[in-house]
């Protein structure tokens, strides 16, 4: 689980003690709290085993080289990399890369938001584990991963059950209060998520329940000139980034 966050930004939640210490000891508790004053579990221990039976179904769908994103502690890249795939794992949060990496999965400390490897070529994008709520804007990241992966490139996600549509400010909490910033967040389920994603080049594909979690496939639908288009400015972007450092 990430947010937008880039790592030249300043530290954020995912930066927090707090969490550091909960995803490198792999045990919570931790939360979610909303403004309103509700509580949204993180599950850090299934996050931090090994990829379940609901996990497996959704890496039994995944075409050639693979990008999980938001991949904490890397449980779901380390699956795909020891199975034979070509994957990588992007995360904001420091600790989980360390841990990512600890487990033999291939990991970078960045933002889904920052320049890349690969962009425009992934075969499949992974937002699981509530990570389609990166940023608080579903639309805009659905938009983005399209220019992260191929033309007919795959997208899996998990969404929400109910089948919710929220975007709240939220701050991360352990045992003992809320922590850190609050930063913008959002929860949907299958219905918002088709709605958003037909306004950002993407196409159903199936959906699927296991294990009391719920996943979605969609196909890009975003043609090839503009997908090598939108790379191509990336790239003049990053390069240009570096010559000014």
């Amino acid at each position: 689980m990430s947010t937008a966050e880039s790592p030249g930004t300043s530290p954020g939640p995912w930066h927090d003690e707090t969490y550091t210490v909960a995803v490198a000891s792999g045990v919570g508790p931790l939360f979610l709290r909303r403004a309103d004053g509700a509580r949204v579990p993180l599950e850090v221990e299934r996050w931090s085993s090994a990829a379940d039976a609901a996990d497996m179904t959704v890496l039994q769908r995944c075409e050639k080289n693979v990008l999980d994103i938001g991949c904490g502690p890397g449980r779901l890249v380390t699956a795909l990399f020891k199975s034979g795939h070509t994957a990588l794992g992007i995360d904001i949060s420091p600790a989980a890369i360390t841990r990512a990496l600890g487990t033999g999965g291939p990991a970078l400390h960045r933002s889904v938001f920052d320049p890349l490897p690969s962009e425009g070529q992934w075969g499949t994008a992974l937002l699981i584990d509530g990570n389609i709520g990166i940023g608080g804007n579903p639309g805009r990241l659905l938009t983005r991963v399209a220019e992260i992966v191929q033309p007919g490139g795959l997208l899996l996600a998990e969404v929400s059950q109910p089948d919710i549509d929220e975007r709240f400010s939220a701050r991360i909490e352990g045992g003992d209060g809320p922590v850190g910033p609050a930063f913008p967040w959002a929860r949907i389920g299958i219905t918002a998520l088709l709605r958003e994603a037909r306004g950002a080049s993407w196409e159903y594909v199936e959906q699927w329940a296991a294990h009391q979690r719920s996943f979605v496939a969609l196909r890009s639908t975003a043609p090839i000139t503009w997908a090598l288009r939108t790379s191509h400015r990336r790239r003049q972007q990053s390069m240009h980034r570096r010559m000014c450092d």
